[in-house]
């Protein structure tokens, strides 16, 4: 199990009114770390692996702390908790040494440009994503809290008791 780590710039038009880095453009660092991981990183010599496309199907942010303008780059760590037939999800946190400034996670979706329309995760993508794979924390701590309060973690929702979750791409 890996992580990708990429070094992010903070730049001075990142701030808001208020002094510190604006909440959307948490969202530009996260496009910066998916984008080197899935595009620098991924499988090459010839490749097609992501190249045909990819959309974002939902984004999740929780805003830990402030983050406030430095000349020194801040963290983006990124990772995959999920990797399904036709989507996966990415989680990341942005932090320094000191400091957990962002959780987020973000569900991608494989998409035929030529055809307009999702696709499946090739073989080669999938073994790629499979050397990032760790647990999903967020769904862990859900799923003890579930079975603390005598409920099955995922017992709500559709046929036969299997939740489809929200931006999800039936394919």
């Amino acid at each position: 199990m890996a992580r990708h780590i990429y070094p992010c710039p903070l730049r001075w038009s990142d701030m808001d009114a208020f002094g510190h880095v604006n909440n959307v453009t948490f969202l530009r660092y996260l496009e910066e770390a998916r984008v080197d991981f899935m595009w620098r990183l991924a499988p090459g010599n010839g490749s097609d692996a992501f190249t045909g496309g990819v959309v974002v199907a939902r984004h999740e942010i929780d805003y830990l702390k402030p983050l406030v303008h430095r000349h020194s780059p801040v963290t983006v760590e990124t990772w995959v908790t999920e990797i399904r037939a036709a989507y996966l999800t990415l989680r990341y946190e942005i932090k320094d040494e000191d400091a957990l400034y962002v959780r987020a996670a973000t569900r991608i979706v494989p998409y035929d440009l030529g055809q307009s329309r999702p696709r499946r995760v090739s073989p080669e993508e999938e073994k790629f994503l499979t050397e990032y794979l760790e647990p999903d924390p967020v769904k862990k701590s859900a799923g003890k809290a579930a079975a603390k309060s005598g409920r099955a973690a995922g017992s709500a929702g559709g046929a036969g008791g299997a939740e489809r979750p929200e931006g999800a791409v039936a394919v």
